[in-house]
């Protein structure tokens, strides 16, 4: 299966087949993707492993977006550890959305992993990000799901964008508030060769009707290049 071909392949499974128009522009956006891994990026394994975030309220179910956590985030407990292959795949996840941050102008990014968490259960987890603080781990299942986007397109593996999102709840969708700034968000599925979403990105601004087709575009040739750099 050739790039194009992956690309409709990817649209149609993630039910963003009204790109289907943009495939060469987001062909163009994969190899710019891919070319931009290559660059050097020097960093601390301890930058790329812990990170902060915010307290979480009481059951769980909400960030309290002002109060920092103390405790750092450390990646290595749902990654395994920290070890060299490990690390350069951090760093190129790093790359990317730092790469779709200049390219989209979008206000945040992060590319999340389905993972397991200490108590066994179906998580995704944040691998890379840029913007403020916000929460690490996702539960995957469906109650949760009723609050948040990313567990949603987690559990379904179907694309989602919000043009609007004080319209979007105010007529009963899900979103799990970060920052109350944002009013528009993307968040599409990671999906392995059959079809398994194995994470998402999620990606949120806050002007309203911001991820056209072309930021749309650069956020799913991410997620097609994340596929093959997950660790």
């Amino acid at each position: 299966m050739n790039t194009a071909e992956r690309i409709r392949s990817y649209l149609f499974a993630s039910g963003l087949d009204g790109l289907a128009d943009h495939t060469p522009v987001i062909e163009k956006a994969v190899h710019d993707h891919i070319a931009q891994l290559s660059t050097p990026m020097e960093v601390s394994s301890d930058a790329l492993y812990r990170y902060e975030v915010p307290k979480l309220s009481e059951d769980g179910s909400c960030s309290l977006i002002e109060e920092m956590d103390p405790v750092l985030y450390d990646l290595a407990k749902p990654l395994g550890g920290e070890n060299d292959a490990t690390t350069r795949k951090l760093k190129l996840l790093n790359i990317l959305v730092t790469r779709a941050t200049m390219v989209t102008g979008t206000d945040w990014v992060g590319i999340y992993q389905r993972r397991k968490n200490a108590a066994g259960s179906e998580v995704l987890v944040k691998l890379a990000y840029r913007g403020r603080p916000s929460r690490a781990e996702f539960p995957l299942n469906a109650e949760f799901a009723k609050g948040s986007t990313n567990s949603t397109v987690g559990l379904s593996g179907q694309a989602k964008v919000i043009d609007d999102v004080a319209e979007y709840t105010a007529q009963g969708g899900g979103f799990y508030v970060c920052d109350d700034a944002v009013q528009s968000e993307i968040c599409v599925p990671i999906l392995d060769s059959d079809g398994k979403v194995i994470g998402i990105i999620d990606a949120e601004a806050s002007p309203k009707q911001f991820f056209n087709a072309e930021r749309q575009s650069a956020i799913v040739a991410m997620a097609l290049v994340a596929a093959n750099v997950l660790p």
